[in-house]
């Protein structure tokens, strides 16, 4: 049986880890996939860092030139962003070589042209490790539910985020400090802005709503809001409400009134109760939800991200790979036959609590659901509390539209009873 070679793009945190477990696990893999696998070649940004247990000849700068060797049977990409992972991936097609990625960002904005490139060169493009870390998503949408129908997936899929958030419930803690603790311990990067701005998060879930819904969705498609603007008042409003922020990923299948499907896909930070089992993922950790018609609620957890674990997703490719290579076959491309609509968020119905400074006086009560009244928004739940003068009025709405909410709001900072708008944000989970 011939010995399958391996290229790997890039040897940073998952890719050093990925290397290692290559060498240590050797015979274990071989074993699994019925032939040996060799590391060819090893691309790099700096040749002269060292790199334990990597042999000096493997590493090379030219990664243009690794991917177009021609004996390359597989490539594995950990090197992120779009250029030049784009051009290297689309090369090793070119010349034959499957490739194992893990770049969420590119999945996102050009996933619909990879694939039909893998298809054409009659290769395998796969990516498990792009969402979720190691916990085994991907595949089961691609695999395991393609034979049922899914209609949510809703979970927390940056680690980063649900940390800040985490220390700022439990610990009373600000945004700027709790960021401060998640840099400080290697949860946040030095620029935390893909992170904390939901940039991540929105590229995942236009990878998990394409696969769920088999629609092209990309990252321009989803509705982004990050975590920057929650207060340590929105966190203690969620304990007043037996809840907790979290920064969600929700992909959802509506159906209209005329029976035709559509698709939203969101990001932005949300209110669910402590009864809910994604109130109880506590510190880097992730955890995704997905319902569907024959399967019911389905729940994945576990680390989503860091070297070790990224590594695991991108080895379970790996192998998935090497065997389709040995076969003569290749794995699920993509599915996007549905062809489903993503609407926009302004068509989008949840629930919401509102957080309004009032002037403490008779009827602003009244006045106040009256605006809410007038745009179709029917109120669940009021909390008032006076201090000096003033008030702090919380509204906890029944499902709505975000137009209708918006323009609610928008009313509302007119009125003269109404000092200001403390915070707005959509409550999930219930």
């Amino acid at each position: 049986m011939r010995t399958l070679k391996v290229a790997l793009l890039g040897c940073g945190v998952v890719g050093t880890e990925v290397a290692r477990i290559m060498t240590t696990d050797a015979a274990d893999l071989a074993a699994r996939i019925g032939a040996p696998v060799e590391l060819a070649g090893v691309a790099v940004r700096r040749a002269n860092r060292p790199r334990p247990g990597i042999p000096d000849h493997l590493i090379t700068t030219d990664a243009a030139e690794l991917v177009k060797r021609g004996d390359i049977d597989v490539v594995i990409e950990v090197i992120g962003g779009i250029e030049p992972a784009r051009s290297l991936i689309l090369s090793a097609f070119d010349n034959g070589a499957s490739v194992v990625s893990a770049n969420k960002a590119l999945l996102a904005a050009d996933g619909a042209a990879l694939h039909g490139a893998a298809a054409k060169a009659g290769v395998d493009l796969y990516y498990e490790a792009a969402v979720a870390g190691a916990i085994p998503l991907i595949r089961p949408l691609r695999e395991s539910l393609a034979g049922d129908k899914v209609n949510r997936v809703l979970g927390i899929v940056n680690g980063t985020t649900n940390f800040i958030l985490d220390k700022m419930d439990s610990t009373g803690a600000g945004y700027s400090e709790a960021l401060e603790e998640a840099t400080a311990l290697g949860y946040a990067e030095a620029d935390p802005t893909a992170d904390v701005e939901g940039f991540d998060a929105a590229a995942k879930a236009a990878i998990l709503a394409g696969i769920a819904f088999h629609s092209r969705v990309t990252a321009e498609n989803v509705f982004r809001e990050g975590i920057t603007e929650v207060t340590a008042a929105d966190i203690a409003s969620a304990k007043a409400m037996n809840s907790v922020v979290k920064l969600l990923a929700i992909c959802e299948r509506s159906t209209a009134a005329d029976g035709a499907e559509s698709v939203t896909a969101r990001v932005h930070p949300a209110m669910i109760p402590l009864t809910h089992p994604l109130a109880n993922v506590r510190g880097a950790y992730n955890a995704v939800f997905v319902e569907a018609d024959a399967a019911g609620q389905l729940m994945f957890y576990g680390p989503g991200a860091g070297g070790a674990p990224t590594a695991s997703a991108v080895l379970g490719d790996l192998v998935a790979v090497c065997r389709n290579k040995l076969g003569g076959a290749t794995g699920p491309g993509e599915s996007a036959y549905a062809q489903l609509t993503v609407n926009p968020m302004d068509d989008v119905v949840t629930r919401y609590h509102v957080s309004l400074d009032v002037a403490d006086k008779a009827g602003v009560l009244a006045q106040v659901a009256t605006v809410f009244a007038e745009h179709g928004v029917s109120i669940d739940t009021v909390r008032q509390q006076g201090r000096e003068g003033d008030a702090s009025l919380v509204v906890v709405t029944h499902r709505a539209t975000d137009a209708a909410l918006s323009a609610t709001v928008s009313e509302l900072r007119t009125l003269d009873n109404v000092r200001g708008v403390a915070s707005i944000m959509r409550v999930e989970g219930e």
